[in-house]
């Protein structure tokens, strides 16, 4: 899998392209703007340029969804947190964010260079929503509180230990979604299950009801942590796709705590054998239990996640 398009839908909004050469034809509040420079030069002063002219063409206050994608040389220069804490008292209405919305295309996940996002959450109290792509390069993240997010998820090739537990630290009451691609330790995702512990203990994230593990090179053992993790309890969606889940890991959710309350198991681009994917889709009455892109190891017997460089 390769991320060679962009988002049409952000947060339930259709995704419009702010061009500085054309009036603004949408209401403020009724898209997801996406600022971005097209030929990914150069940068930071253009980007702040690009927004500048944005936010005098809308009303800021009504601007409900932004993504941010290609600020130019995204490669060498962080993501504009700093630009974005800046403009917060203007971006009053902003309920959802995305942060390095870049394609193939225009950069590699692991090239593009990312930052705390901990600002972030501090200038938006009520932000509902944030996604992050990119991850190997620069980004780490600040233990925080915050009341107001729902969805959490952050893209990557390979997304450090350090982060993966950080995320555990996080004090998010309200948050419903969460997402982490894992990646691999080729592209920086030094990641355990160990790292995982807040996360599967749930603790911090009373009102989780939808967690994904995704594009994991450790996905057979992360599956095995979950099958006695406390969190999977209360959820009703698990995500697991993306990764190189075989016949280990799928055994081990199949001998484990109960999943039949689940709504949905997405295990989409796995290495699973079809007697156990039949047994998964037999012994989970109810579920709907995702197993398309079935995967085959290679001549040497390895296993590929989804999304790495």
């Amino acid at each position: 899998m390769t991320i060679n398009s962009h988002i049409t839908e952000f947060a339930g909004l259709p995704v419009v392209d702010f061009d500085p050469d054309r009036p603004v034809d949408a209401a403020p509040g009724t898209v997801a703007w996406r600022l971005r420079l097209d030929d990914g030069s150069e940068g930071g002063e253009r980007f702040a340029e690009l927004t500048d002219r944005f936010l005098a063409a809308v009303e800021p206050g009504e601007v409900q969804a932004l993504i941010v994608g290609d600020w130019g040389e995204s490669y060498d220069q962080p993501a504009p947190v700093d630009l974005l804490v800046r403009l917060a008292p203007r971006l009053t209405g902003l309920r959802a964010l995305f942060m390095g919305e870049l394609t193939m295309e225009e950069s590699e996940i692991s090239w593009i260079t990312q930052a705390d996002p901990a600002p972030l959450l501090t200038a938006y109290p009520q932000l509902r929503v944030l996604r992050i792509r990119g991850a190997t390069e620069g980004l780490s993240l600040t233990p925080t509180r915050h009341t107001a997010l729902r969805e959490l998820a952050i893209e990557a090739g390979g997304l450090p230990a350090h982060v993966v537990r950080a995320v555990g630290e996080c004090d998010l009451p309200a948050l419903e979604h969460l997402e982490l691609w894992l990646g691999t330790d080729e592209y920086g995702g030094d990641a355990t299950v160990e790292d995982l512990a807040a996360v599967l203990g749930g603790g911090r994230l009373p009102g989780l009801v939808s967690l994904g593990l995704r594009n994991a090179e450790i996905a057979d053992q992360v599956a095995g942590a979950l099958a006695g993790a406390p969190v999977v309890a209360r959820l009703r969606r698990l995500d697991l796709s993306l990764g190189i889940l075989g016949d280990e890991g799928a055994a081990a959710l199949l001998a484990g705590q109960p999943l039949t309350h689940l709504d949905r198991l997405d295990l989409r681009h796995h290495y699973i054998g079809p007697e156990l994917a039949a047994r998964l889709v037999a012994e989970l009455p109810g579920v709907e239990v995702d197993l398309a892109d079935v995967q085959k190891p290679d001549r040497d017997g390895d296993r590929y996640v989804a999304v790495s460089e």
